[in-house]
């Protein structure tokens, strides 16, 4: 009888994939979607986005600042000679067509690329533009969707296939010392019958015994979480207005759903060009009454990845250092340095909402300490984001054997 399964996990999406802090978003879609423009907006880089299919072959990794008024506020407050935000890293990966997963158009490249990263930006192209070539011809996002999501599970079920292979010449190289167990066929059964329908692995309900066993034996694209960039005109962008948002929106629904988010390459190009020109930049705003949505981008990029952050404030830097969301106390202080996990002692935390309420503008937690909002915690303490965090740590313990 094959043992009782964990209890299942909701929302698990952010379980999925590598346990680590140094998380990656990939920005994946078809050709001349604006992969490539927004990877430059957002991380103000300069990479060639030229008006051709595959003008981005090899894969170019960036990071932009996390945006938070959190961080904004304590910099202000204690304006130290260094600060530093958090940070997204993200890539720009050339854009998949029809058969990728067969080879067409270097696709298989380009798809280990798609698997090397923990989260997907997927943009997709709702406007028409005769100077913008498209690689089917005709905008169609539906389609465009639609054409994705096949490629990544055709890919899926090819990486599936090979590490089940793996795993039987394993038990037959072990001559019966090894055996696959009722989970691992269950849940191989599974994958492959909704990748067969073009079902992305993320949008089924797993225990968390199989999420393990799926991030243990495979590295599977479908598991990554995606957020939808729907790129607009300016006009359509500025009047919150699309023929294909209704669409778009009723297919991400009815396939798993996600964050949607509208965006506009042109509008922000625009924006971004008047980013040395404050005043210009707050006429070009106030005359079109809309504001710039890479914030958000970042920001839900971020929080998709299951990372959050804690911060530490003083006289010399005021810092945000990122964690997994569930991370207890030891393993965030680990992040500023291992010796900080080895020796650690305590923590000393306040909530930053607290702070702010309470300490009147000045520097220093005496009046968090005063109303009882500054407390100690111990190893067990799971930080939350946004923790203000001293750690008291003892250098000279010694390292376990």
């Amino acid at each position: 009888m094959p043992p009782k399964k964990a209890e299942t996990v909701e929302n698990n999406v952010v379980r999925f994939g590598r346990v680590k802090n140094n998380l990656n978003m990939g920005v994946v879609g078809l050709p001349n979607v604006g992969k490539s423009s927004l990877f430059n907006l957002l991380t103000e880089q300069s990479v060639a986005a030229e008006n051709y299919p595959f003008c981005t072959i090899d894969t170019n990794v960036a990071r932009c600042p996390v945006p938070d008024t959190r961080y904004d506020f304590l910099c202000d407050l204690w304006a130290p000679p260094s600060c530093y935000p958090a940070y997204l890293m993200v890539t720009d990966i050339a854009g998949l067509i029809k058969g990728a997963s067969e080879g067409a158009g270097l696709g298989n490249t380009f798809l280990s690329h798609i698997q090397a990263v923990d989260g997907i930006f997927h943009v997709v192209r709702a406007f028409e533009n005769d100077d913008v070539v498209h690689v089917e011809d005709s905008v169609d996002p539906v389609r465009d969707l639609e054409t994705i999501q096949n490629e990544l599970c055709k890919k899926d079920l090819e990486i599936l296939v090979r590490n089940k292979q793996a795993e039987e010449a394993n038990v037959r190289k072990s001559g019966g010392a090894y055996k696959l167990s009722p989970l691992f066929n269950d849940t191989f059964a599974k994958i492959k019958e909704m990748l067969e329908k073009n079902i992305p692995v993320r949008d089924g309900t797993w225990s968390s015994g199989e999420i393990e066993l799926i991030n243990e034996k495979t590295q599977l694209i479908t598991t990554k979480p995606v957020i939808y960039l729907i790129n607009l005109t300016q006009t359509d962008f500025i009047r919150k207005k699309n023929k294909w948002l209704a669409k778009i929106h009723k297919w991400v629904t009815e396939h798993g759903g996600g964050t949607m988010i509208p965006f506009s390459v042109e509008f922000e190009t625009n924006l971004w060009k008047l980013k040395d020109k404050p005043e210009e930049k707050e006429s070009f705003l106030k005359e079109h009454g809309a504001t710039s949505n890479l914030p958000k981008i970042i920001t839900n990029g971020y929080t998709q990845l299951g990372l959050i952050y804690y911060f530490t404030a003083g006289e010399t830097e005021v810092r945000c250092w990122t964690i997994r969301e569930g991370c207890l106390a030891p393993q965030a202080a680990g992040v500023i340095h291992s010796d900080f996990e080895r020796g650690f002692i305590k923590a000393e935390v306040c909530a930053f909402n607290d702070f702010k309420e309470l300490c009147g503008g000045r520097k220093g937690m005496a009046e968090i300490k005063a109303a009882g909002k500054y407390r100690q915690e111990g190893k067990t303490y799971v930080v939350q984001d946004g923790d203000i965090i001293h750690f008291q740590f003892n250098v000279t313990a010694q390292k376990k054997k």
